[in-house]
């Protein structure tokens, strides 16, 4: 299965090709995606991303997972979860949103089996 494509990114707002919903925040994985709901973890700009964030995308088999920290760079990501992601022999990138779905898209059209969380505002 496939990586979806980001489709479009703005302030707010991010569509996923294929998927009818406009996310704020999102995951995706190869065959699927969906909000991504600070809530369910607790998560906060800081401390940041946390590996309970990733689990649900680490769990779909992906080799490589993309995490864009926002337009401004405001959402952290402590080396505890990136040493996560690493234990699990998986690649991180970790990216200004606008960089990191760039760069998310060009590892899906290359056909890797790459993952997202990404932070579409601050």
């Amino acid at each position: 299965m496939a990586s979806p494509e980001i489709a479009s990114l703005s302030w707010g707002q991010m569509k996923v090709k294929g998927c009818s919903t406009t996310y704020k925040d999102c995951k995706v994985w190869p065959g699927g995606s969906r909000t991504w709901d600070w809530r369910e973890t607790g998560t906060n700009h800081s401390p940041g991303v946390q590996p309970a964030d990733l689990e649900e995308v680490v769990k779909k088999g992906v080799k490589t997972l993309v995490i864009g920290r926002g337009m401004s760079e405001a959402l952290q990501v402590p080396p505890s979860t990136v040493d996560y992601l690493k234990k699990n022999g998986i690649d991180v990138l970790v990216l200004q949103t606008e960089k990191a779905v760039e760069e998310y898209n060009a590892l899906a059209a290359q056909g890797v089996k790459v993952g997202g969380v990404f932070h579409s505002t601050c």
